[in-house]
């Protein structure tokens, strides 16, 4: 691809310790995908204000990297900013709209659908990209990485089912 976004912003999740891997687990059940689904924004926003940014909920109790992506609304047409954890994936970034396995698509993911562009911000930096959206070859690659370093991923994908399309965006440069 010629221009590594990851590596530019130096976003990659690590294996995480026990707890890491327990939180990680907990949120890959149908409960656990509802409870942090409905609370993580909420405490993502806390730690965030306590920490001056520095900091995530998912980073401090999964160990997963957060990136703030802000899309425009495709009703409001207002900026929108979502916490997400993203894959590295082929020189870029990949976004998964899972929705912690919910049935509902994510809003940002309808977002990207009607308005491709998007500013990441990634420990203070921040980059103008166009989401496009996977192929189904890149769709099962991006899952693959994914469950690597998240294995609700595919937990999510497996409960979700035919019930809907999980959205699967590659982010390019803008």
């Amino acid at each position: 691809m010629g221009h590594d976004l990851a590596a530019e912003l130096g976003y990659s999740h690590a294996t995480g310790n026990p707890l890491h891997r327990a939180v990680r687990w907990g949120a890959s059940t149908r409960a656990g995908g509802w409870v942090f689904s409905h609370v993580l924004r909420h405490l993502d926003d806390a730690v965030g204000r306590v920490t001056r940014g520095r900091r995530s909920a998912p980073g401090l109790l999964a160990g997963l990297e957060v990136l703030d992506v802000t899309t425009t609304g495709r009703r409001s047409g207002q900026r929108r900013t979502s916490h997400l954890i993203a894959a590295p994936y082929d020189g870029t970034l990949a976004l998964l709209g899972t929705n912690f396995g919910q049935a509902a698509t994510p809003a940002w993911a309808l977002n990207l659908e009607a308005d491709p562009r998007a500013t990441l911000t990634y420990r203070g930096v921040s980059r103008e990209v166009l989401a496009r959206p996977a192929t189904p070859a890149e769709t099962e690659e991006v899952f693959a990485l994914a469950a690597g370093f998240y294995p609700g991923y595919a937990r999510y994908r497996q409960r979700v089912g035919e019930r809907r399309r999980i959205r699967v965006f590659v982010l390019q440069p803008a």
